[in-house]
């Protein structure tokens, strides 16, 4: 097969790094790639958002999988403006029709989806700007923290947790005020879930699916998970606490009626399905969907996985999942995120990056870089993924940090206490 993958961070290296290992793939493409992938296919400069560059950049490189790695093409609708082209009727595409991309694409959308469905989730309330005051009365009838959720994408930092009633109602302001641009302007107040974060991911056809290893990311950007949120500063795989008995209830109360609600409602999916959990009290309560793998998690999943990744693609694709399976590495993988100083505010670019080496059970995921010359430079606030292979946490993450101190580029930053809520 030819193969494209859509996008240029850690998860589409790992993607791409786990397709290149199948002798199903022939050919791959990474539109636009970073300074990783160049080691693995093509890169090709186009941007995932552009729909009639990618339809051609398929006709020209006789493209037969396409695999959509960020969010925002397929809320934008790409799986549409690739099934209408007519020459594409046998082209295999792994990401979700644009209505089974709501659930990422809109929190409002989603929470309803969950209501209806009868799928665990924390009680909220939906509000747009003009419902100010209906929306501090519900803040009120609620215990702090407060949880407030930009209704559509902010690239991951849409979400806000607050203790004190008056910066939430302040908070509210700033997000009804264009804080996240469109995004905001319709707010989900949710009730908070006291417990601890999973995320769990399966490939699907619509029907059928397979089950990825788990992961445990950390958003926050301070260590003691303090700070502004990020797209993410490292994860870990596997989870202590989610036990077979734990991802039975998952399967059983959220996996299952998740699919069969997009199935009743007649919303075409095929790609991967994307749980981000809260473990309360050894029960599982939906956080978020997201349509795509995670980032970092895919940098500690998909490493794990022994399984052919290609055929396993296809095989959704065709609608023959139900005859795969997954085989998994019971190994520990940890990731730690490398950042530009400043990110997720204000950092700068172009930073030359060195590697001395890439010691045992380590493996290097690209996400903000390009190529410069011969030099590779920084192109981005998440700059590299880290990721280690180990007995257990303690020791994949001593090989992650040791290789970590092997990487320089200037105003390098990373959290030193990943997993620290799982020792």
């Amino acid at each position: 097969m030819n193969i494209l993958v859509l996008g240029s961070g850690g998860r589409e290296h790992a993607i791409s790094w786990k397709l290149s290992q199948s002798p199903e793939c022939d050919n791959l493409f990474i539109a636009p790639g970073n300074a990783g992938t160049t080691e693995l296919g093509t890169n090709v400069p186009v941007n995932p958002n552009d729909f009639n560059a990618i339809e051609k950049l398929i006709m020209a490189e006789d493209i037969d999988m396409v695999v959509i790695g960020p969010e925002e093409p397929l809320v934008r609708g790409i799986y549409e403006h690739l099934r209408a082209v007519n020459s594409f009727s046998d082209l295999m595409i792994i990401g979700p029709t644009q209505r089974g991309a709501m659930l990422e694409g809109s929190k409002v959308w989603a929470k309803d989806f969950m209501q209806k469905n009868n799928i665990p989730t924390a009680r909220y309330g939906k509000f747009s700007a003009g419902q100010t005051d209906k929306a501090k009365k519900f803040l009120k009838t609620l215990n702090p923290p407060y949880v407030l959720k930009a209704d559509g994408l902010a690239a991951g930092k849409g979400v806000l947790i607050l203790k004190d009633i008056n910066e939430a109602v302040f908070a509210l302001g700033e997000m009804f005020g264009g804080k996240f641009g469109d995004a905001g302007k319709n707010v989900v107040i949710e009730e908070f879930l006291d417990g601890i974060e999973v995320s769990v991911f399966i490939l699907t056809d619509g029907s059928s699916y397979v089950l990825f290893p788990e992961a445990k990311d950390y958003k926050r950007i301070g260590e003691g998970d303090t700070g502004l949120n990020t797209g993410g500063m490292g994860a870990v795989s596997p989870v202590p606490f989610a036990t077979p008995e734990f991802i039975e209830k998952v399967e059983d109360r959220i996996i299952i009626p998740t699919l069969q609600g997009l199935y009743n409602g007649d919303i075409g999916y095929c790609g991967f399905l994307y749980f981000g959990l809260m473990n309360v009290n050894g029960d599982p309560y939906v956080v978020e969907y997201n349509v795509r793998l995670g980032d970092p998690e895919a940098e500690v999943v998909l490493p794990r996985v022994e399984s052919d990744f290609a055929a396993l693609l296809a095989a959704a694709a065709r609608g023959t999942l139900s005859k795969e399976s997954m085989t998994v590495n019971p190994s520990t993988v940890v990731t730690v995120m490398l950042v530009s100083g400043g990110y997720p505010q204000v950092y700068q670019k172009g930073k030359e990056i060195t590697v001395e080496q890439i010691t045992g059970d380590a493996l290097l995921f690209h996400a903000g870089t390009i190529t410069d010359g011969k030099k590779v430079v920084t192109n981005g606030g998440r700059v590299l993924a880290v990721s280690a292979y180990g007995k257990d946490m303690n020791d994949a993450l001593k090989k992650a940090y040791r290789q970590a101190e092997h990487i320089a580029f200037d105003r390098k930053y990373y959290r030193k206490d990943i997993g620290f809520d799982l020792a």
